[in-house]
């Protein structure tokens, strides 16, 4: 539950257009729900100001729609990651207000698109196409917790040409996501180029030595660039999460 649920609760409440009894059945469950197979914090919006994020791998299609049907009487806005498509069509069926978008492997459920409350942009940029689903991850995630994105593809270090184009859009962001497998170079790039931190996210794209995306990661952790810090292997939505918290930290009163 988030704090405009709750004051819509204590508003109707106090104005007598709900009874104690009714405010203190939509109150009951405001800090946690027990199913069983999951225990589900509804307090985390009012906590640190996002819903709980569903985790999909490892989750049947019943559990997935068992969690997201309780979050929907107290929750704005649901993100599940790591769903796949098939498991997505029976959530889907279920809950059909959901939407799947499929590169990213999410599912949403969010009566409408939330109204930025960021104070800048999050720039998200891909070293190649491999990298777009991952990308796309992190995009949506900062999306849905209410911030002002923008994407730039396929502009990794092999054609460094095209990144140089977007250096205006580079300049302004509050927060860049960069996303790169391979030998993961394109953070160092951005980050010597900007004063805004930059969130790498090493992917498993590559051949051989790779390794999965740990030669990747081990290039992002060693990066000459100050403001580069690095998320797990894939992680596009813990990216998308941290840029958000940098976005909304409160600015100094003037």
């Amino acid at each position: 539950m988030d704090k405009q649920r709750l004051t819509q609760i204590l508003e109707t409440l106090k104005n007598g257009e709900l009874s104690v009894d009714e405010a203190a059945g939509k109150l009951t469950h405001v800090v946690n729900e027990d199913l069983d197979f999951a225990n589900i914090d509804h307090h985390r919006s009012l906590r640190k100001g996002f819903p709980e994020v569903i985790f999909g791998e490892g989750k049947t299609s019943e559990q997935i729609i068992g969690i997201m049907e309780r979050m929907i009487t107290q929750e704005n806005v649901i993100l599940t990651t790591r769903v796949d498509e098939e498991k997505a069509q029976r959530v889907l069926a279920a809950i059909p207000a959901c939407r799947y978008e499929m590169d990213a492997r999410m599912l949403i459920w969010a009566p409408s698109d939330p109204e930025p409350t960021g104070h800048g942009t999050v720039l998200v940029l891909s070293a190649g196409t491999s990298d777009i689903p991952v990308a796309r991850e992190a995009l949506l995630t900062a999306r849905y917790m209410g911030n002002r994105v923008q994407s730039i593809f396929d502009v990794g270090v092999a054609g460094i040409h095209r990144l140089m184009r977007h250096r205006e859009a580079m300049e302004k962001a509050t927060v860049i996501i960069v996303v790169a497998g391979m030998e993961g170079a394109l953070p160092s790039v951005v980050a010597g180029m900007v004063k805004a931190p930059v969130i790498a996210v090493p992917t498993s794209v590559g051949y051989g030595v790779s390794f999965g995306g740990m030669t990747a990661l081990f290039g992002m952790l060693s990066s000459c660039s100050s403001n580069v810090a690095a998320v797990n292997i894939d992680n596009g939505f813990g990216a998308g999460y941290m840029a958000s918290a940098i976005n909304h930290i409160p600015l100094p009163a003037s």
